[in-house]
């Protein structure tokens, strides 16, 4: 007798990019604002993520709207992190627009017009809007197919509530809807009358034990209450920028998908903010001022922080976060220093949080939350030792050895990284120090090596910028 043989079933796992501040669900604080020392992805930086939580208070409170904060810290002192914590914190109705300040001069558009965008992506407007749906559960469907098979389809569809039934005569459009849904007799559906959409809520519970086996996804909903037909408050939010968009465009609504905004008239720009006013006096929208974030602020120059400063003033203007690593060095644009690369002016109106290096305690916890976030098994020897390693060299190279000292480990065929494969890979790549020390001793086998002794300090002059000899 032949036996049947049967296909090896294989797992289906679900794929996510893992990034560099994936781990981080909020910025870790409790209900009086105190930050807790691990919690939500977020570890050490107590102070700096209590000044973040005070500014995020107050953004949610639309209190501190046009107003602008600095991160400043060193390398690899989480930075961005808070700035992720606040924008996860916020949640998904506040716009949160990450820009980087070297990424303005790659785009094809002038650099006061890559701002604007950012500043009108950052600003939502909430419209709410009344529309008449109809609601109830299905009792029955009746589709009449025409027996020539050439004709339009029509059909019946009966609505119950807990006090009416109606019987409703159905389109062919309608019937395609209902079609698409897989709406059957015992789901709850909504209608709207103004464009025909068709939601499914769910399935009635009266008729729960209509089938033996459901699947788990299957939602169970009361019968609607009531009239079947009802009005209903909608809300959307949606940019200043997405309006912009849609409104500069001959293809409107597709523009948004096609990437290539380009340019943005200022007229079409006055005349949605007019119309926004309009709305607010009627009572119909409501603006959500949300979060610019610009990391590498330094890479700005003077004619973009001019315009910042002006921006800032502006009554529709989004909260700013920058972030910069940067110490006293020159204000691009210009021959003169200052204070993180930017001008004293700006620096002024800003809200400055400062962030520390983190502890050898703080930096064993962060690599804890990294390995568990990546799906590595390590031995308690192996953190240790990684560990030592990003107190010695850094954080970043020392997360950046966790998935590699993985792949290690899987080439041999080990379930647990080990102290000796964390070696091999620090053995395979330098860090900065181990880098910046080869390059110290072999500087004449490379080209173009020669080290000046002038001021150590002195910046090279950018590209444009006017030579001043002595």
């Amino acid at each position: 007798m032949a036996t049947a043989k049967v296909p090896e079933s294989q797992d289906v796992t679900r794929i996510e990019r893992i990034g560099a501040h994936s781990h981080i669900r909020g910025l870790g604080l409790d209900d009086t604002l105190d930050a807790r020392v691990v919690s939500q992805g977020m570890v050490g930086q107590l102070q700096a993520r209590r000044a973040a939580g005070v500014i995020l208070k107050m953004i949610q409170e639309g209190k501190i709207a046009g107003r602008a904060l600095l991160i400043a810290g060193q390398p690899g002192t989480g930075k961005t992190a808070i700035a992720m914590g606040m924008a996860q914190a916020l949640g998904t109705d506040t716009p949160f627009t990450m820009l980087s300040g070297s990424e303005i001069y790659s785009l094809e558009m002038s650099r006061t017009e890559a701002l604007t965008q950012g500043f009108r992506r950052s600003i939502g407007v909430r419209i709410k809007e009344e529309t008449e749906i109809i609601e109830g559960e299905v009792v029955e469907i009746q589709i009449d197919k025409p027996a020539s098979g050439n004709g339009e389809k029509r059909g019946k569809l009966t609505l119950k509530t807990t006090e009416m039934e109606t019987i409703y005569d159905l389109g062919t459009k309608m019937i395609e809807g209902l079609i698409k849904e897989k709406v059957q007799a015992g789901d709850v559906i909504t209608i709207d009358k103004a464009s025909g959409k068709i939601s499914k809520l769910g399935r009635s519970f009266a008729r729960a034990r209509d089938y033996d086996a459901m699947g788990s996804s299957t939602k169970f909903v009361q019968c609607p209450e009531g009239e079947l037909q009802k009005r209903k408050e909608v809300v959307h939010t949606v940019s200043l920028h997405e309006m912009d968009v849609i409104n500069s465009r001959a293809q409107g609504f597709l523009a948004l998908f096609a990437g290539d905004t380009g340019e943005i008239k200022q007229e079409i720009r006055e005349q949605i903010d007019q119309k926004v006013s309009e709305w607010r006096e009627e009572g119909k929208a409501e603006i959500v001022p949300g979060v610019l974030f610009i990391d590498e602020v330094h890479m700005l120059d003077v004619e973009c922080y001019s315009f910042l400063n002006r921006a800032l003033e502006s009554p529709m203007a989004p909260i700013l976060v920058f972030a910069t690593n940067r110490g006293i060095t020159r204000i691009r644009g210009t021959n003169y220093k200052g204070p993180h690369g930017m001008p004293i002016d700006l620096l002024d109106r800003l809200l400055i949080i400062s962030t520390q290096p983190y502890s050898e305690k703080e930096l064993a916890q962060i690599l804890n939350i990294r390995c568990e976030e990546e799906d590595v098994e390590m031995t308690e020897d192996a953190k240790d030792l990684l560990t030592k390693i990003a107190v010695d060299a850094s954080l970043r190279y020392a997360i950046h050895m966790i998935t590699v000292s993985s792949l290690v480990c899987a080439k041999r065929k080990g379930t647990e990284v080990t102290v000796e494969d964390v070696k091999k890979v620090y053995g395979l790549f330098s860090d900065v120090k181990r880098s910046t020390q080869f390059m110290m001793e072999h500087q004449n086998e490379f080209m173009f090596s020669e080290i000046t002794h002038s001021e150590p300090d002195a910046p090279a002059a950018a590209e444009g910028d006017a030579m001043t000899t002595d």
